[in-house]
């Protein structure tokens, strides 16, 4: 795969919710989302940056939206569902994987910011269509096999004083 190049075209997909968690666990902080968008793009010309979010009735979750928006990333927002028996559950993975596979004729790079293993396969068939795929996770919480399948991986550990707040 090629290396970066300041003419790619790139898109950038968060998986908020997989961010937020693995901030929160490994470190007790949040995610600095424009230094996110600012070390995925790297300097080249951004075709898209979309931010999937959870709407969970919190406290400046709105705020939090807005403020995603601002810096750049378009949101796109799923309500959680509760079932019967209290469980909840909302994800992304499906709606992420479509749209990197709509993308695809679009840009020359994918930035994955999730360390979701369950987008192992989705990194190779990008792959496969000559898109350069760069994952951006906290190494604690990333899948192995989400490493190995992408092109690179940018360990947002390694800069804890830029990507958390």
């Amino acid at each position: 795969m090629p290396p970066i190049q300041p003419g790619q075209r790139v898109a950038v997909l968060a998986d908020s919710q997989n961010l937020y968690h693995s901030a929160q666990s490994v470190y007790s902080q949040n995610i600095d989302y424009s230094s996110l968008l600012d070390k995925a793009v790297q300097g080249r010309q951004l075709t898209r940056a979309i931010a999937y979010v959870i709407r969970a009735q919190a406290e400046d979750e709105d705020s939090f939206f807005d403020a995603l928006r601002d810096i750049g990333f378009e949101t796109k927002i799923k309500d959680i569902k509760t079932f019967g028996d209290g469980s909840k559950k909302a994800d992304w993975d499906v709606g992420m994987s479509l749209d990197a596979v709509s993308l695809a004729d679009h840009v020359d790079t994918v930035v994955l910011c999730t360390g979701d293993g369950d987008f192992s396969r989705l990194c190779h068939h990008l792959r496969h269509e000559g898109v350069r795929v760069e994952v951006m996770a906290f190494d604690e919480s990333t899948a192995d096999e989400l490493v190995e399948a992408a092109d690179a991986f940018v360990d947002l550990s390694e800069r804890e004083e830029t990507f958390l707040l």
